[in-house]
């Protein structure tokens, strides 16, 4: 790894390192509004105590993935109960699962403390006549203070950890960079994400342990000095989220090369035309169309045969043209989304296998492997097997695969060549398909819709004059060879580019 792509990756942190602090302390500074009342009431409470330790407990059995994936139907539905106005996608739903996490740490810590203060201290402030207000502040609070304080160092260190999975929910982090360079084998993004998150975790804790050690040892020096680097730090690192002049523009991209390049193409043409731009990263295809439709992202990319079956849950399969077309008059006319039209291409779900594999086996199409397909292996990628596509291939060709497993779509194609698996869900646009001499099996029964590439505005930009002039060029402008050979030059192993590198390539290709 040369020391080029590291810097590139680090010129990137600033603005998602903001990101990453103001939601971890957002959610550490809630749970412990949240933890500290209760462990009080639970201490003088045994059943409280049992509820709020068990239901924190049972909280940390969740998957932190798991959990923010949940506040996203969760807070869909209440949205739509008051008739809109509570963001299911970003900040919130990551706040309150983070938040959750927070808790049990530090209330677990509050109660141990006070349930172990010595009976005879308690005693004592009792037969001076302190009330339980004056017995808390000047007695309890005093004593418990070092113990609460290894919860919340513990808590911030999980919070911050935590916080790189809110990526997947449309929350910018530092898990961005993560997300984004384990889709694309770029190691330096994912050096520079962990690398980050880990100083910022590892900083956080050494402050908090100083202000720990100042309670336990009654140096009010140390607290304070702590204390005041602590929030000068947090404020630095937060400036570049303090407004700047200028219009900016949200991108959006899912989880893969060719949607980072997408994005890299939209934002240089959004720049030349005046706005600033940031990016939204690995955006899953279940959240991507909401994030649009509520304004946390402005513009990104999607394919027709997404919107048709997640979106429009619709079975029947038209012609590609009469596809788009329909799609761009259920959006305007269901949420205001403009789409703008379709890019060139299309990248379809296509069943590949190792070329040498297909022609010793005679396999040529999804009719020739269901007769082969119990002896074989299938990889697909992390969201096929739970799309309508999956159940439309089921449908009309009776497959039962040996094993079935899902992988990263980087992985999937080196489960593929390594042979971990004989059949994959591939994309018709991906290079590596060239690349790796894979056969595309043929699909004669038009299980799969059409997916062509069409680019789509949120509603509050749709109307953007200046915007849509400068996204107007892109409109039939790529075809899939360009795309393929774009594709290829992020996700081959030598010479491996970044995304914005391809995505300069692609446009001097097609004459953007």
């Amino acid at each position: 790894m040369t020391s080029g792509p590291f810097l590139d990756a680090m010129a990137r942190v600033p603005d998602l390192l903001a990101a990453h602090l103001l939601l971890a302390a957002s959610a550490l500074l809630l749970g412990l509004a949240i933890s500290v009342p209760l462990a009080i009431w639970s201490a003088r409470r045994p059943g409280v105590a049992r509820v709020a330790l068990g239901f924190a407990s049972l909280v940390q059995t969740i998957p932190s993935l798991a959990l923010l994936a949940l506040f996203y139907p969760l807070l869909l539905f209440l949205s739509q109960a008051v008739g809109g106005g509570i963001p299911a996608l970003g900040f919130l739903p990551s706040l309150l699962a983070l938040t959750l996490y927070a808790l049990l740490p530090i209330l677990r810590n509050g109660v141990t403390g006070l349930l172990g203060l010595d009976p005879a201290v308690i005693e004592a402030a009792d037969g001076v006549g302190m009330t339980a207000w004056q017995k808390l502040r000047l007695v309890e609070a005093p004593l418990v203070a070092p113990v609460l304080m290894a919860g919340i160092r513990t808590a911030a260190v999980w919070t911050i950890g935590a916080a790189t999975l809110s990526t997947t929910v449309g929350q910018p982090s530092l898990g961005d960079l993560i997300f984004a360079g384990l889709q694309t084998q770029n190691w330096a993004l994912v050096l520079a994400g962990c690398l980050s998150a880990a100083a910022l975790a590892l900083a956080v804790d050494a402050l908090l342990g100083l202000i720990e050690h100042g309670i336990a040892a009654r140096k009010r020096g140390q607290i304070w000095v702590a204390g005041g680097v602590l929030i000068v730090g947090m404020l630095l690192a937060l400036t570049p989220l303090w407004p700047r002049s200028g219009d900016t523009i949200t991108v959006g991209a899912k989880n893969f090369g060719e949607q980072y390049i997408l994005a890299r193409v939209i934002g240089h043409r959004l720049e030349k035309a005046g706005y600033r731009v940031q990016y939204r990263d690995g955006l899953g295809s279940a959240v991507v169309f909401g994030a649009l439709k509520s304004g946390a992202i402005d513009v990104y990319v999607d394919y027709s045969g997404t919107i048709w079956t997640n979106e429009m849950k619709r079975r029947d399969i038209p012609a590609r043209p009469a596809m788009v077309s329909a799609i761009g008059d259920w959006t305007a006319k269901t949420s205001g989304v403009r789409l703008l039209g379709a890019l060139g291409f299309e990248n379809a779900y296509a069943f590949a296998m190792r070329g040498a594999d297909a022609k010793s086996k005679h396999i040529a199409s999804l009719d020739d492997l269901v007769a082969a397909a119990p002896g074989l292996k299938l990889g697909s990628d992390l969201e096929f097997l739970e799309r309508p596509e999956w159940a439309a291939v089921q449908a009309a060709y009776p497959l039962k695969f040996a094993a079935m497993s899902a992988y990263s779509p980087t992985f999937m194609y080196r489960a593929l060549e390594s042979g971990r698996a004989d059949v994959i869900s591939a994309f018709s646009s991906d290079g590596r398909i060239a690349a790796q001499g894979l056969t595309v099996l043929s699909d004669p029964r038009g299980a799969i819709p059409g997916y062509d590439a069409i680019l789509m505005v949120a509603p509050g930009r749709a109307k953007d004059a200046k915007l849509i002039a400068a996204l107007q060029p892109l409109v039939g402008r790529i075809p899939v060879e360009a795309m393929r050979a774009a594709n290829y030059r992020v996700d081959r192993d030598e010479k491996k580019e970044t995304s914005d590198v391809a995505a300069r390539w692609l446009e001097k290709k097609v004459g953007l």
